[in-house]
Formats: C-alpha cells, sequence, structure tokens
C-alpha cells in the first residue's frame, strides 16, 4: 500500500526511458536481421523483458549490458525446434500479438501462454490472418483467445483482411514477419484503424532497420517477400507515454516539468500530441530538440476524439478532475480490451474519489473542478492506471494506492522519479 504525497509549487527535470513501444519492435527485428545488432537506450521492464526471453526461446542470443543489448540476428531462419517449447507472456498484449506472427516463422510446436488477464484478450482477427497465411494455430481455452499451440512451419504470403477497429497490434505483428513469408505479403484493412500512431512507430522502426514498405495510407499495405532486416546500431528514444504523467503533474499543480529524452517534434510516437491538448486545456508547451518543458495554468475541460492515442486516456481523465468545466472522451471502445477495462476501472476508481465521471460504451464524461477526498484505491492491476492515480495524488490527500508495483510494466523507476517532483 502507498500513500501519495500532495506536492505543489512543483519545478523539476525528468530524464525519460527508453520507449516501450519501439523497444518491443527493435528488439523483434534486431532477432530478424542477419547479423549483430547494438540496442542503446533499451527499457528494460516486465512487458519488454517478456518480449525478449520469448526471443531467447525461440534460439536468438541476446546479452543485456550496461547501456545496451547485444542481439546476434538469424536472417529469419529459427532454429529447428522439435520439441514443444512454452513461451510465456504475462499480461503483455503487445509482447503476445507482436510476436504470434514472429513465432509462425519458426520451425516447431510452441505453446503460448499469459497471465490470467490475457486469457480474455482477444486474438481472433490475427489468429484468422496467420490461418489464411499457413500457420496451424490451435486454442487451447476459449475460441478467440489465449492460450493457443503453433506448429510453427513458416507463412506461406498471400492476402488478407483485417479490420481496424480492435487493434493496430495486428497489422504490425504481420507487418513485421512480412519480409520472411514465402511470398508478397498483403494486408487490407477494412474500416477505421484505431491507433495509427503505434502503426507508425512500426513502420518507422521496420524502416530504420531496411525494411520498405508499400502502402496506400492506412488502408493497404504490401511487403514483397524476400526483403531482409539489416541488422545495425539503434537508440531506443524516450518514451511519450511514461513523460506524459510528469506533463500531466505540471498541469494539475500549476507547476513546471521538463522532460528529457524526448523528441518532441521529430518522433513516430503519437502520445507526444497529448501536449497539444493540454496546451488546449491551458498549459504553456515549450518543444526543444530534445526535451519538452510544461507549465500549467488554468485549466478548461474538452471535447475529445482519442483514438489514435488510447494509453493516454486514463493520463486526461486525471487531468480533467482539476479542469473548468466538462471533458468528453470518445472513441476509445478498444480500451476495454486492455490491461484492465480501462473506462470500466478509470470509471470505478475515479468515483471512489468523488468523482462526477460518467461511462460510456466508448469513453468518459468528466465532470472538472469538483470536491473529491482521499480512499484507498485499486489499479486493477494496471501500469497506466496506477500512473495516471499518482497525478490525482499530488492535488487530493491521503490516497492510498494498492498493488503500487504494477508500474514496472512499463516505467520500474516511475515511484523513484515521481518522489522527485
Amino acid at each position: 500500500m502507498k500513500t501519495i504525497a500532495p506536492k505543489s509549487n512543483i519545478n523539476a527535470t525528468v530524464v525519460i526511458p527508453g520507449s516501450k513501444s519501439i523497444t518491443h519492435r527493435a528488439l523483434i527485428a534486431a532477432a530478424l536481421a542477419k547479423g549483430e545488432s547494438r540496442l542503446e537506450a533499451f527499457l528494460k521492464s516486465e512487458d519488454t523483458l517478456l518480449t525478449l526471453e520469448a526471443l531467447r526461446r525461440l534460439g536468438i542470443p541476446i546479452e543485456i549490458q550496461e547501456h545496451q543489448i547485444v542481439v546476434s540476428g538469424c536472417d529469419g531462419l529459427f532454429p529447428p525446434n522439435p520439441a514443444q517449447t512454452e513461451i510465456f507472456l504475462g499480461n503483455s498484449g503487445t509482447s503476445y500479438r507482436l510476436l504470434l506472427s514472429i513465432i509462425a516463422l519458426a520451425q516447431g510446436p510452441f505453446l503460448i501462454e499469459g497471465a490470467e488477464r490475457m486469457h480474455e484478450r482477444p486474438i481472433g482477427d490475427l489468429v484468422r490472418a496467420l490461418r489464411q497465411l499457413g500457420a496451424k494455430i490451435e486454442y487451447l481455452g476459449a475460441e478467440n483467445f489465449p492460450p493457443i499451440l503453433i506448429q510453427a512451419q513458416g507463412l506461406a504470403g498471400g492476402r488478407v483482411q483485417l479490420a481496424g477497429h480492435e487493434s493496430s497490434q495486428y497489422i504490425s505483428s504481420l507487418l513485421l514477419a512480412g519480409p520472411y513469408a514465402e511470398s508478397d505479403l498483403e494486408i487490407e484493412i477494412k474500416g477505421e484503424m484505431v491507433s495509427k500512431p503505434y502503426l507508425d512507430i512500426t513502420l518507422g522502426v521496420m524502416r530504420d532497420f531496411g525494411i520498405h514498405v508499400i502502402r496506400d495510407g492506412y488502408r493497404y499495405f504490401r511487403i514483397k517477400s524476400g526483403e531482409h532486416y539489416q541488422a545495425r546500431s539503434y537508440t531506443i528514444e524516450g518514451d511519450a507515454s511514461s513523460a506524459s504523467y510528469f506533463w500531466a503533474a505540471a498541469a494539475v499543480t500549476g507547476g513546471t516539468v521538463t522532460t528529457q529524452n524526448i523528441a518532441a517534434n521529430d518522433s513516430n510516437q503519437g502520445d507526444r500530441a497529448l501536449l497539444d491538448i493540454l496546451e488546449k486545456m491551458g498549459c504553456k508547451v515549450k518543444k526543444e530538440a530534445r526535451q519538452v518543458t510544461v507549465q500549467g495554468g488554468p485549466l478548461k475541460g474538452l471535447n475529445l476524439d482519442m483514438a489514435a492515442m488510447p494509453d493516454m486516456v486514463p493520463t486526461l481523465a486525471a487531468v480533467a478532475l482539476f479542469a473548468q468545466g466538462r471533458t468528453v472522451i470518445r472513441n476509445v471502445a478498444h480500451l476495454r480490451i486492455k490491461e484492465s477495462d480501462r473506462i470500466g476501472s478509470v470509471t470505478a476508481e475515479w468515483r471512489k474519489l468523488g468523482a462526477q465521471i460518467e461511462e460510456r460504451s466508448d469513453g468518459l464524461i468528466i465532470e472538472g473542478s469538483q470536491p473529491l477526498h482521499g480512499a484507498e484505491i485499486d489499479p486493477h492491476n494496471d501500469h497506466r492506471l496506477a500512473m495516471s492515480l499518482a497525478i490525482i495524488g499530488l492535488k487530493v490527500p491521503e490516497i492510498r494506492m494498492q498493488n503500487e508495483a504494477c508500474v514496472t510494466k512499463s516505467f520500474p523507476n516511475f515511484w523513484e522519479l515521481w518522489e522527485k517532483l
């Protein structure tokens, strides 16, 4: 149990650790490349280590050094795996989805397991697409959900359709594996795609490792068979999602926070767009080459479509409590299949603090500047809820948090940096 200490007059500088999203994708690209890659500023968190260990289970040598990791890639040819190998991916939806297509490239039987919550997070569309590409996949529990057994034998390639509304990670997964399919891979997207910036991160990492993806916006993608990832040295930029909690700390307290190791302008990370929202709400934002400074001011509520950056919804829901007027968050129904049902979990925990919040099927309505009080709260084993509740704790005394250690999923030293505000 952690009691969050209220703070005022914040004036702090924080060095933000490497991006979780980029770390996952760079690990996979390096593992598939021919030769040795060195990844600097690698994020060593619970989720990224699950991806790393899974790649080791596939036969990829990976050495963790003090300031970098060294990955000896296989050029798309994993060692044969005659005996069934179990790969456990905890509650990392990113690891599970991105790695399914990669594991399908291997040879042999693999049991892909996860934590109990993973059994409630759908993978059906991705499995259907992989089966169309020749993968042999069996559900071991409920249809369309983990765990699964893959009889890996490579991917044939071809054309598949995927719905865009559930998770961009399905598309990222197929794209990352695509260069090593036996024939060209074509992906057609039906409907509007959610979380487009995360797909941009995937395409950016692939480009950086030498893969060209032919595309028509977010409707169609093609990768030519026979392309190869190129091993390289690669520096992972700071995580905009992790920085968001410190930007929000400045917003709600009226203080000033500078986050370093953040590429505010030259970056594919969509969550940096939270800066534009904070500016519209009343903050002052200064963007420089490798750092961002946010100064809080009087805040006002906004009506926001958050489909492009759903991970920022808990952060924004915390800031909205201290804004004048109503904040509407919409078009994020896919938040219900994250580490927790983030729409339901935010509603439940915010109400414990006295918040006036309405749960909608695809979002939230929050009335700002209402009286709040301390309470014992449960982050639902969801790192983003825990860090967003920490924002509220800067202004509301006696917030006592269960399971505060769940932040290790993406930000192991979060509390250490938070205490320095």
